[in-house]
């Protein structure tokens, strides 16, 4: 007999599981963790990729979705109804304001957008029906760093839930829910995947009652995460610890040498010893500032497009965090959508662009941006 034991899980590519009989689909109904069934309501795969980051996170349970979107939106649902309503950080991903602005406003759910600076003073926003803050471990695309510790336990005296969306950040940085976070969520797209080849999210909670009613909305919702797309975001966590160590280092280098460039107006990354929040930064993270950073050139559109056109080692990608370096225009892609006043509110303007520093040798990708903002 051949005994087969690998070492790596294989990839389960089957939307269906096999019962004996109806005393086997009966036990599947008495415990629905006891086996397989049908792949949207769970996979060895997506279910792997869920149990290694609620490790990470410290987590009581988390759930594989299909997108970082699916993510956010299972975590609001998982404590919102129609008639809730819903405080959002206003520097945040352009994504989660359009997610909140356009469908759940429709199902219901109100939103208020909080400034950076009134974080930590929610209660003359807060109603009768407020029940989370949404925000996010370091902001895009300005890089500005939450003090989660506060933050959760500001919340929770006014009775309100903290979702943090940790994507900027990873669990190799910090891990918002053992600084009071109630739930913490990534883009599994970005850095625990790393490799520019999935699109994934994981929504972790803190309380088991919680995780079970984000199972249920990705059931229900049809949020499910598939079986490849599962195995090569699990491959790639693997590294993350690594990767994250080189992402930081790289965009340290990066950071200094645009702070001290004549073409650069700003930079924004938490790194540096100027940004407003580099000690509490460093405190969360470890020491380790992430592989984000931004920084603003003059304000003119063929200025940006020329920096675009010359650079070689940062094309002009609108996603973030592969093990390959890329750039991004937050004004005319992920927060495209926000009216002209909120672009400008936010500083979120024409010269504003967003590096993604990536692991190759930072000799390199210094001498690049050197050579592309020569002109």
């Amino acid at each position: 007999m051949t005994f087969i034991n690998p070492k790596i899980t294989p990839i389960y590519q089957s939307s269906v599981f096999k019962f004996e009989d109806l005393n086997e689909l009966d036990a599947y109904f008495a415990d629905t963790s006891s086996r397989y069934l049908y792949s949207r309501n769970g996979n060895p795969n997506s279910d792997e990729l869920a149990d290694a980051v609620n490790q990470l996170e410290g987590g009581a349970g988390a759930v594989a979705t299909s997108s970082g979107m699916a993510t956010i939106f299972a975590a609001i649902l998982a404590y919102c109804q129609a008639g809730d309503h819903v405080l959002c950080a206003a520097d945040i991903y352009g994504g989660s304001a359009a997610l909140l602005n356009t469908e759940l406003s429709r199902m219901g759910i109100a939103v208020t957008y909080v400034p950076f600076e009134q974080l930590y003073e929610l209660a003359p926003l807060c109603r009768p029906t407020t029940r989370l803050l949404l925000a996010e471990t370091m902001s895009n695309p300005l890089l500005r760093v939450a003090d989660l510790g506060r933050l959760a336990a500001h919340c929770h005296a006014l009775g309100l839930k903290l979702v943090v969306d940790n994507t900027f950040a990873s669990p190799m940085l910090t891990r918002p829910l053992q600084l009071g976070a109630d739930i913490s969520l990534h883009s599994v797209t970005k850095y625990i995947a790393g490799h520019s080849d999935v699109t994934a999210g994981v929504t972790v909670a803190a309380d088991a009652e919680v995780a079970a009613r984000l199972k249920q909305i990705g059931v229900l919702y049809g949020l499910t995460l598939s079986p490849m797309e599962s195995w090569l975001a699990v491959r790639g966590l693997k590294t993350l610890r690594l990767r994250m160590r080189e992402h930081s280092h790289n965009a340290l280098a990066v950071a200094t040498m645009l702070a001290a460039h004549p073409a650069v107006r700003e930079v924004y990354y938490p790194g540096l010893p100027t940004h407003a929040q580099h000690a509490l930064a460093a405190e969360q993270g470890g020491g380790l500032f992430g592989g984000m950073l931004s920084c603003k050139l003059a304000d003119d559109r063929e200025v940006v497009s020329n920096f675009m056109r010359r650079t070689e080692r940062f094309p002009f990608a609108p996603s973030l965090a592969g093990v390959d370096s890329s750039l991004s225009y937050p004004l005319g892609t992920s927060h495209r959508a926000l009216t002209a006043e909120q672009q400008q509110d936010l500083g979120i303007t024409t010269g504003l662009v967003r590096l993604s520093v990536g692991i190759e040798p930072v000799e390199e990708l210094l001498a690049d941006l050197r050579q592309a903002l020569e002109s």
